[in-house]
């Protein structure tokens, strides 16, 4: 679930789950999570790129942020079989080498999880963002029932050092609307067959904004521009 930096045994582990996911089926909850999207779209840890033939057809461009070498090498092969045009650059959520304002839409899919400071990729999001912009997210979060959580915060030290550094407990909806977006909706996905992998991390599908005013100058994480 998580996608880090330089983690080869990781990658090569993520990479055969994402082939599976693939035959299994995947490819409905690919486009659920891109409808409606238009315009420019940044892609945060694509992985091998299996979300690419899902973009609908008022995508122009799709720009992939894929840190890890190997995930970054397939998702270079998926793009060029993608109907949309998609363009697989090495970077970081930390520091997105983009300008600000100059995305229609960010998409994240079971990455959050695993960056190294959430507040600040969230300051980044925001600042790429033009004013009304979409942010489309599929991750899974802390538990919203206490013994859940606990067992998640128990477990997840562990599982960091077995997952390339995810985090089990991570309350992303929260951190999205402390770094100044504007949450729209969120919607509970079963993970898994029978939900089974859902007991310990709940997946949740949502959508927010950066709003059309700012109320406050861009946060932390301004990163380079091109």
């Amino acid at each position: 679930m998580a996608r880090p930096l330089e983690h080869p045994g990781f990658a090569r582990t993520y990479l055969a789950l994402c082939r599976t996911a693939e035959r299994l089926g995947a490819a409905p909850g690919h486009r659920r999570l891109l409808r409606g999207l238009e315009g420019r779209v940044l892609e945060l840890g694509p992985g091998p790129g299996s979300t690419f033939r899902a973009y609908p057809a008022e995508v122009e461009a799709v720009v992939a942020l894929e840190p890890e070498p190997l995930l970054r090498a397939a998702a270079q092969q998926a793009a060029a079989r993608a109907s949309t045009r998609v363009v697989v650059v090495a970077g970081v959520g930390e520091a997105l080498p983009l300008a600000e304002g100059s995305v229609d839409a960010v998409v994240s899919s079971l990455v959050l999880c695993s960056v190294g400071d959430l507040p600040a990729v969230v300051a980044e999001i925001r600042r790429v963002l033009r004013p009304g912009g979409v942010f489309r997210f599929v991750e899974h979060v802390r538990s919203p029932r206490p013994a859940r959580a606990r067992v998640q915060a128990g477990l997840g030290p562990l599982w960091s050092k077995v997952a390339g550094g995810c985090h089990l407990d991570r309350d992303t909806p929260s951190a999205l609307r402390a770094g100044g977006l504007e949450l729209s909706w969120t919607r509970r996905l079963p993970f898994g067959p029978a939900d089974v992998l859902g007991l310990l991390a709940p997946l949740v599908l949502g959508e927010a904004r950066r709003p059309l005013v700012d109320a406050s100058p861009t946060p932390r994480g301004s990163g380079p521009s091109r």
